[in-house]
């Protein structure tokens, strides 16, 4: 499967729980969208995957692609230290160029 590059940045440094290579392809001002939360900024992007991803191993595996414009929507099995693990999320990214400037996962 082939991904834009910032999406390939952002689940390959995912795959190595790399806090800062996750948050490099966020715009200075994009927002992340998840479980009811909005994120605005990279600071709070950070502190978001932090305390989400980062503090419970939480590996996404990109299992398909579909793209329209800008949009892509990622399906992806999550698994890690969490309730339910392994469990099966859309990730919704919205790209400006090389910058992820939205992302909604359900």
């Amino acid at each position: 499967m082939i991904l834009p590059a910032p999406l390939q940045s952002y689940f390959n440094a995912n795959a190595t729980l790399d806090l800062e290579a996750m948050v490099a392809p966020f715009a200075a001002a994009a927002i992340a969208r998840d479980e009811s939360q909005t994120h605005a900024g990279k600071d709070a992007i950070r502190a978001w995957i932090q305390q989400s991803t980062i503090a419970v191993s939480a590996i996404a595996t990109p299992q398909a692609i579909l793209s329209h414009g800008a949009t892509h929507k990622v399906t992806a099995e999550v698994s890690g230290a969490f309730p339910g693990s392994p469990v099966t999320l859309t990730f919704r990214f919205v790209l400006d160029g090389d910058s992820i400037t939205d992302l909604e996962i359900k």
